[in-house]
């Protein structure tokens, strides 16, 4: 397959300045929705690299997210979430943006050029054959994240890529690459938009279902989230209600007392 980068090819719409309000938000809503439909042609992709990862994480591996600009704050993001979200260390999933954590908020001149900075950043992980590392890039032609996915690919470490553009570059470095096409952005060359949502639907997908097949989930609920605020530990008073036959006084107590969900309901089944 021949590589194109449509996600730098000119918009269909012109003149995009004399649109009005209700014109810009109807036609950017318009791309908006062909996202979703091209997230499912690459379902298989998805799954494949899913079950690589929980395979490794289950014998102790951890999950890196390697990129540049957007990219890698959707990276950030996304591994950030984990330990709130499942009760995970937050070592577990990683997030790393060339240029460090000072190119979150704003851009570092020149980071995504450095084809080897990334296996650097690793490194610094003590990364090694138990993980798995995801590269995120847009274009797929990121030297930052092909530079690190090679390396990796050296030292016998499972590598996967989340690309907006078939056959990159960086899809042929990867050893599980996931290729979601979004074609041609609403503002030419703003990956910000449609591919950046089709990577946070992807990354949506890979840490959700891993924490699930890791048994983080039970039935559909986070028994295991942090309790960092009121509203949290309002909701996790109320699984425990559903699970047990308390009142939401004694629920309470349970989760104080146990610090989550799981350990709360577990504790009040072994003693009945």
């Amino acid at each position: 397959m021949t590589f194109i980068k449509t996600t730098e090819q000119s918009s269909k719409y012109e003149h995009l300045e004399k649109m009005s309000v209700q014109e810009l938000l109807t036609n950017i809503n318009q791309e908006d929705k062909t996202v979703p439909l091209a997230v499912e042609k690459a379902l298989p992709q998805i799954e494949t690299l899913v079950i690589q990862i929980v395979a490794k994480m289950k014998q102790g591996g951890r999950l890196f997210y390697i990129g540049a600009g957007t990219s890698g704050r959707l990276g950030v993001v996304d591994a950030s979430e984990c330990p709130p979200t499942f009760g995970v260390p937050f070592d577990m999933v990683v997030g790393i943006i060339a240029g460090g954590d000072t190119a979150i908020r704003r851009a570092v001149e020149n980071a995504e050029d450095n084809a080897t900075q990334a296996w650097k950043d690793l490194e610094e992980y003590h990364i090694n054959e138990n993980d798995v590392v995801v590269g995120i890039a847009a274009s797929g032609t990121t030297p930052y994240v092909i530079g690190g996915l090679q390396t990796c690919n050296e030292n016998n470490i499972i590598t996967g890529s989340i690309s907006c553009n078939a056959a990159s570059p960086l899809s042929q470095t990867a050893q599980f690459p996931i290729d979601v096409v979004v074609g041609p952005e609403f503002v030419t060359g703003s990956s910000r938009m449609k591919a950046g949502t089709a990577q946070k639907l992807v990354l949506n997908m890979i840490s959700t279902a891993t924490m699930i097949q890791l048994g983080k989930v039970k039935g559909n609920k986070m028994v295991d989230m942090q309790l960092s605020n009121s509203k949290l530990v309002d909701r996790g008073t109320k699984m425990i209600m559903g699970e047990i036959p308390v009142s939401y006084e004694e629920a309470a107590k349970l989760l104080e007392t146990h610090g989550s969900v799981r350990k709360a309901v577990d504790s009040y089944n072994n003693k009945q």
